[in-house]
This record gives structure tokens, sequence and C-alpha cells, in this order.
């Protein structure tokens, strides 16, 4: 006689056992983990950086180097403290100064889009309506072009760049304004073969893994949807069980506005956290995991011809 298979463990099972992997013996911290994991919210997978010339289209890391004291919301200052300690330990920054620059190695740019689009390269910006209008057909034109970005730049004065580990090997102009200006010349003299060099200042942002094995060994940090702080029923184990939590709006992204940070060492926190996991809210420490770790600028490598 034919045995039937048995049947797969149902979802209640499978978190009570994790439950008492994790030593959740308590009604409480198990009654958190097993109603967080049946939270339905609209958590939306953190995306990887797209490539493009501007700063901001990328995930805004560099902001957890100067994190105000103010920055993290939540109900207990000392529990705000110790995750803003702990964010401030995962990006490093380091300033690097050069007597030369070539400017045709920049392939970025400070701002941010307006027009909605990703644009991979300085050239594919530079056929844009907005760019096009600047007209660069002769060397005069290539000077009043970078002069409108680069005031000081027939002065020789130095320029500020910047760049991050998780952007790739781009290196970015930290000017804000005159995007189109500063784009067109660069690709101007990419075309013509003009080898224009400035001193710079380059401030490179890398992650730092001890940072973030800290993190992770003392915080669940996930990413949490704007309907999260009105729903009933999250809200409800976040406040019933008194949760200590931090919180911070960092994502640009409108499906995950807020970073929600929660003790492991808190058997309530800790419970919580990994419900929410199960129910799909994006893990942030394996996000910053996965992101691209390149290595460092190095002076005299050329930015590639367009074909």
């Amino acid at each position: 006689m034919m045995s039937l298979p048995e049947p797969m463990p149902s979802v209640t099972s499978r978190i009570a056992r994790f439950a008492q992997r994790l030593g959740l013996t308590g009604k409480s911290p198990r009654h958190v983990l097993e109603h967080a994991s049946q939270i339905q919210l609209p958590f939306t997978p953190l995306s990887e950086p797209a490539p493009s010339i501007f700063w901001h289209d990328g995930p805004c890391l560099q902001r957890f180097v100067d994190l105000p004291r103010g920055a993290l919301s939540g109900p207990i200052q000392e529990d705000k403290a110790r995750a803003r300690a702990a964010l401030t330990r995962l990006v490093r920054e380091e300033v690097s100064s050069y007597p030369a620059l070539d400017l045709r190695q920049i392939d970025g740019l400070g701002g941010q889009n307006t027009d909605g689009n990703f644009y991979p390269t300085f050239e594919a910006f530079a056929a844009t309506p907005a760019c096009r209008q600047l007209r660069i057909i002769s060397y005069k034109d290539f000077v009043r072009t970078i002069t409108a970005a680069l005031p000081d730049f027939q002065a020789n004065a130095p320029i500020e760049l910047r760049q991050a580990s998780w952007l790739g090997e781009r290196i970015y102009w930290s000017g804000e304004h005159h995007a189109e200006a500063f784009a067109c010349a660069i690709a101007y003299a990419r075309l013509r073969g003009l080898e224009i060099a400035l001193p710079c200042e380059l401030t490179d942002y890398r992650l730092d893994t001890g940072g973030l094995q800290a993190l992770d060994n003392e915080y669940h940090a996930v990413t949490m949807p704007a309907q999260a702080w009105n729903d009933r029923e999250f809200m409800g184990l976040l406040l019933d069980a008194k949760v200590p939590y931090a919180r911070l709006t960092l994502l640009r992204n409108a499906s995950n506005s807020e970073l929600l940070l929660l003790d492991k060492r808190e058997p309530a926190a800790n419970a919580l956290g990994e419900g929410l996991k199960f129910a799909g809210a994006p893990d942030m420490v394996r996000y910053l995991r996965d992101l691209p770790q390149i290595t460092r600028f190095r002076l005299g490598h050329r930015t590639a011809q367009p074909d």
C-alpha cells in the first residue's frame, strides 16, 4: 500500500519552532513573533543602485557619516542614542587631495535629476534638449560652458569630487548647479581629446565591514512602508508590548520610507524584528552586504572614450 507523503509543516508550527530556537519561551515575545509574522503590509524589496550620473539617484548611505543627533525618532532617548551610534559606524569617510586630475575621468554630478529618467553617461545626458541648447562647437564654447559650472576654472582652482564604494568606480563632481553645462563640457572634452587637468579634493565613502557586523549583532534593521505607522495591527504590537525601537527617515524610495531599528537584546524587540522579516520586511543589513564594494579610486585611470 502506497504511503502518503507527510504534510508540509504549517506556518504556525514553523514559527513556533523558530521561537523555541530563539529562546522565546515567554508568552509575550512568542505572541509578538507569531503576530508580526502575519502582518500584511506593502513591503517592497530594496532596489540595487541603477547606473546614473546623478549622485542622489543612488542610496544616500553617506548620510550615516554625519547623522544628526535628532535624526531618529522613538519613545526612549537612550535607545535612539544607541541606534544612532550603531548607524554612524556603517560608513567611513576619507578625504584625499590630488595636484592634478583629468576632468574626463569624472562621470557623475552631485545634484538630483529632475526629469525622472536615468542617464548612465554624460554623453546620454548631453543628448537631451536642455543640454543641446548649450551648443559647444569650439574650444571657446567649451571654456564658456565649463566656466558656467566652474567659475574659477581658468584660475586652476581645485574642485571637489566624491565617490562611494556602493556606486561603482564612478567619480562625481560635488556641484549641484549647472549640471547641463558641466556634463556637456566633459562630454565635449572626451569627444575632442582635450586633456583638462585641475587639482581636486576627493571624498571617498566606503561601507565599514566591522560597523555592518556590529549593527547586525545588535539590531534588526528593516525598512517599513509609510503605511505601517497607520496600521492598527503593527502599531498595536509595537505599543502594547512596549517594544523599544528607533526609526529613521532615510530612504528616498517612498515604498520604504522608514528604517526601523529593533534591539536584539530585548526579547520583545527581537521577536518583532524576526516576525517582520517573516512577513516580508526587507533586511537592511543583508541589502548592504549585497551592494558592490568597488576598489579605491586610483589616480591615472582613464575614463573610456565613447565609441
